[in-house]
């Protein structure tokens, strides 16, 4: 195969067998943030090399290792973005959010890239889903945004992830805890990669970090941090798991969870599916309460997570969760000679205007052919248009599961249609709040029947399709 027709190593093309899956996902992910009070932002795909080496930290593998990093036309720095939180910022910043009203809270769903070793579940260009939050300071804030992570996370069918969860303290007392690092890992200095003595010199906890096996091994006896934290972050940290613990959200304490980045202080987080392989982190998060301030703005709070879209693919599909595909074509308008399929152009062509998902020829098939076409898309009806019907300006429809036929003329063909499609057995809308309510839990769905009930939330367009909606707000009412 030529490499004009073969991807780049680490990349993959999601397919239209496949891509129905992406858009439940991502609608899901965007409903349950707009419930929780979060804006859809958008950043570019790029950002100045300095965005980045700034932020992530200059020690860590993202930076050092990783980045796609290209000189453009003017001899400036670009590089593709490696993660959602430094370009979220930036955007902020720049645009002037953060002197807006507090807390400014944002979500996105973005492509990120990474030159890594290419295996299930890591590929050089991976997508993300990520909440930011910015100007609290409150532990109130960081058990929102792991509720808002565990929420998304139940409503993919993943309620059985863990959470763990540890604080990497503030700048002022994470310095004994360097100190004690930095005795720890120079008596082990002959046994570290080459990567983690540069390490050493600069950034003692990038160590515990590091995917070689011999310094993962090493770092497992290293000082936790939990022992060096100073009283506020002590306090801020205890606060957090009390919230936890008063939401009902389990969680263990790992104090070897430093994350990745240089930019974390405080909470940090990550949701386990032990069943997915080694890339078995499906979120991750934490506060960065100095990055505002790293990047140019007044010093401010702020908190966030990301999920991989492609981790989270698998560890769902592990479970045997099965994504319905798209609505499969309503009607299929066949033709028979020019004049026919003139006119099955033009219908075809109401029927989507009134909402209806209606095909016809555009091949210049046969009859025969049309209809084998038809049954390969899983239409539900058909209709077949010829010189009788163009003459009477009546047709039948065909329900292709039942073989029921349904006497039409072209002028009430969508009237009829819609008609045909109401008679299916309509969802009981009690079953409807059962599976939201066992998906977002009570207290989400009330919210969210609130707000619809009140027409308030402008974010419901991302929530995914419910039959019989009416019948359900209906129901809220009893």
């Amino acid at each position: 195969m030529g490499v004009l027709s073969k991807r780049p190593k680490g990349t993959k093309d999601v397919l239209p067998a496949e891509s129905y899956k992406w858009k439940a996902i991502e609608s899901r992910m965007s409903g349950v943030a707009e419930l929780f009070g979060f804006r859809e932002i958008r950043f570019p795909t790029f950002e100045h090399t300095e965005v980045f080496t700034r932020s992530v930290g200059d020690t860590t593998d993202v930076v050092q290792k990783e980045m796609y990093t290209f000189k453009d036309k003017g001899d400036r720095s670009i590089t593709l973005k490696p993660e959602g939180t430094a370009g979220t910022v930036r955007a902020m910043l720049e645009n002037g959010l953060l002197n807006e009203a507090l807390p400014q809270k944002v979500y996105y769903i973005t492509p990120a890239f990474r030159y890594e070793k290419a295996q299930a579940g890591r590929l050089r260009e991976f997508h993300q889903f990520g909440c930011e939050m910015f100007g609290s300071a409150d532990p109130a804030a960081d058990a929102e945004l792991i509720c808002l992570a565990q929420s998304v996370l139940g409503l993919l069918n993943l309620d059985d992830v863990r959470l763990e969860i540890n604080s990497i303290g503030c700048p002022e007392c994470r310095k004994s805890y360097q100190e004690a690092l930095l005795a720890y890992f120079n008596a082990h200095l002959d046994a570290l990669c080459e990567t983690c003595h540069d390490r050493l010199r600069k950034n003692p906890m990038r160590i515990l970090d590091c995917k070689n096996p011999e310094c993962a091994e090493i770092a497992k006896s290293a000082p936790q941090i939990t022992h060096y934290l100073c009283a506020d972050c002590q306090a801020h940290f205890e606060r957090v798991q009390r919230y936890l613990q008063e939401m009902d959200i389990a969680y263990t304490v790992n104090p070897t969870i430093v994350r990745g980045l240089d930019y974390y202080t405080r909470t940090v987080f990550e949701f386990i599916a032990d069943d997915i392989g080694a890339q078995s982190t499906v979120c991750g998060g934490g506060r960065y309460d100095g990055l505002v301030e790293l990047m140019g703005g007044k010093p401010m709070p702020a908190l966030g997570f990301a999920m991989g879209l492609e981790r989270l693919l698998i560890a769902i599909e592990s479970r045997g969760w099965k994504i319905d595909p798209p609505t499969p074509c309503q009607l299929y308008l066949a033709s028979v000679g020019e004049a026919a399929a003139a006119k099955a152009v033009v219908l075809t062509a109401d029927l989507r205007r009134s909402g209806i998902y209606a095909e016809c020829d555009t091949m210049g098939r046969g009859l025969k052919a049309q209809m084998k076409y038809a049954d390969k898309i899983g239409a539900k009806t058909t209709a077949v248009i010829g010189d009788e019907e163009l003459a009477s300006g009546q047709l039948k429809i065909k329900d292709m599961k039942t073989g029921d036929i349904t006497s039409s003329t072209f002028d009430t063909l969508c009237d009829d249609i819609w008609e045909c499609l109401s008679q299916k057995e309509p969802r009981n809308p009690r079953e409807i709040r059962e599976e939201m309510t066992n998906d977002l839990g009570e207290e989400l769905v009330q919210r969210f029947m609130s707000h619809m009930l009140g027409g308030k939330i402008s974010g419901t367009r991302n929530m995914p399709e419910i039959d019989g909606f009416d019948d359900l707000k209906d129901l809220d009412k009893e």
